[in-house]
Parts: C-alpha cells; structure tokens; sequence
C-alpha cells in the first residue's frame, strides 16, 4: 500500500513510485526555494533561497546544506550548459549569466532590443548549445525577490540565445507570465508554464506546448495546453526517460502522462516551486518547496541533461 505521501490518480502511477519509500525533508530554513539544479560531477544540488538572495548547496553524499555563494542578484532558476558551467537567472541582475571554469562570471543577456529584461526566471539549454529562458515580472513586481521597477520591454516573453553568435531572440510573445520551460526529449516540442494566475483571478495556470520549427532556432505560432492545475499554478517541470511531466504545484507534485492525463500526486505541505531529478542514476526526485527541500526516490529516472548527451 502507497504511503499517505503519493495521490493515486491513473492506476499507471503505481509502476512510477515505490511502496515503501517516503518523501524525505532534507532542509528547512529559506523564505522561498527555487532553481534546482543537480551537479552530478560533485553529487550535489544548487538551489536558490531567492528573498534572502543566496544559492544553497545540498551535500548528496554527506547530507549537508551550505552555503554556496549570497548578493548574486537574487537568482532564480538555473542549469547546467553542455560544458557543465551553471547558467543562472538573476532577478536582480536583470540578466543571464554563468559561472565559467574558473569561477568567473559572464553576462550572456541583459537586454532586448535595447530594452533591460523584466527579471529571468527559469532557463534551459538545447543540445545545439542554444540558451532559452523565460522572463516574466516577479522580480521587479516588489523589493521581496529583487528590485522594484517598471517594465522596459512591457511584456514577458520567451527568448534564446544564439550559440554563435549571442543574439538574442524573443521566441514566443503570447504568454501572460512564461515560467518554467522544458523541452521533450527529441526537442521537437517547447513546454512553458504560464503562471498568469498570479496577476490576474482569470489568468492562465497551465503548461503549453509548442512545436519547434524546422529550423529548431524558433517554434511554432500558437500551441496547445497540454495541462491546466487544479492547485494554484504550475512552475518549474521535469520530464523523465518515458516522457511524464513532474510538474510543481501548489499541493505538492503533479505527474502527468504524455497524452495529458494527471497519473498522480506526491503531497508535500508546502507550495512547490521547482523540481530536479538527481542522484547517480537520476532517480531521486529533489523537490522545492517554499522553506525546504524535499527528496523522494522513485521508479522512474529523469530525463538526461544536454549537458551529458553526446
């Protein structure tokens, strides 16, 4: 029998979770846990403790959280490029950024045609080295998660990074508030969650999917909700090796099928924000959630990152 912790939706959950396994509270003591993102070179997770604006590194092999770095612009969500530096959304930079092979950092986008970036929020990079990030309002919303300001571009968009020649486009210009992005594992489609929901009671709390051009520079117009949440919004997403979504919310977990179908839940007591697949076979599903950190083994392993396919 399933332990309190999993919500049984689609009898397909069951092969996804162990029966005896609980969801571990690793750590506890932020104000809001964002940007997971798993370094399987030291077997450790970065994640951002965004309103007290630090980066938090969790020990896989001693148990531990220390500090990893503070004051580096309230970051947000982050990765690791296919060279395995960290590329990190700064809300209080306004920008993109990543920490080089010699603890250097780099500014790899601060602007749109001219105009300063909202505050970046989650990024993602593809297998032809491409970087794609959301950049929504929540950081220059208030003084909480970086710096109180007006909007210069007016809107909130998706965009990427050209490998080559580091020109900026803006890929998708229709989302209320872009949030996290993932691509499926042939990168063919461009999940974004849109967390709308957060200004406006009428607002989008879904994931959207979108085709990726033939030229894999651009998507497709248009697109189609692939799910909407039935608690809160959506925020940061994984995908796993067959292709399920496990996606944040506001009761905890939400796993999806491919098709679309909710399989299940794992119920945490805190609002979730983000998610990372780690662990030496990637089977431990790190979990974000308002002042902690959550882990839960699973029977699924995550999805491979760019930065370890060939």
């Amino acid at each position: 029998m399933l332990s309190d912790w999993f919500e049984v939706i689609d009898p397909r959950f069951k092969s996804l979770v162990f029966e005896n396994v609980h969801v571990e509270k690793l750590w506890t003591g932020a104000r809001w846990t964002e940007g997971p993102a798993y370094v399987p070179a030291g077997r450790y997770l970065l994640f951002s403790d965004i309103p007290n604006d630090r980066v938090l590194r969790y020990d896989e092999i001693c148990g531990e959280v220390t500090l990893f770095s503070e004051c580096q612009g309230f970051q947000n969500g982050r990765t690791l490029d296919r060279e395995g530096r960290i590329v990190s959304c700064e809300h209080g930079g306004r920008r993109v950024s990543r920490i080089e092979h010699d603890g250097s950092v780099s500014v790899l986008c601060a602007s749109y045609e001219g105009k300063r970036l909202n505050s970046p929020n989650d990024v993602v990079v593809k297998s032809d080295g491409s970087i794609w990030f959301t950049d929504p309002t929540y950081g220059i919303d208030s003084d909480y998660e970086g710096h109180c300001a007006e909007s210069e571009i007016g809107a909130s968009n998706v965009y990427r990074i050209d490998p080559a020649t580091d020109n900026v486009s803006a890929v998708a210009l229709d989302f209320a508030k872009p949030n996290g992005l993932a691509f499926n594992r042939d990168e063919t489609q461009l999940f974004v969650s849109d967390t709308g929901l957060s200004h406006d009671k009428d607002g989008p709390h879904h994931i959207r999917v979108l085709d990726v051009a033939v030229d894999g520079k651009s998507l497709q117009p248009g697109g189609s909700v692939f799910a909407t949440c039935d608690a809160g919004v959506f925020d940061g997403f994984r995908f796993d090796r067959a292709g399920n979504i496990w996606a944040s919310a506001g009761d905890g977990v939400h796993c999806y099928a491919p098709d679309g179908s909710l399989l299940g839940k794992i119920r945490i007591p805190e609002a979730v924000a983000n998610v990372e697949f780690g662990g030496p076979k990637r089977n431990r599903l790190y979990i974000c959630a308002t002042q902690s950190l959550y882990a839960v083994y699973l029977r699924c392993n995550g999805a491979e990152p760019t930065a370890m396919s060939a």
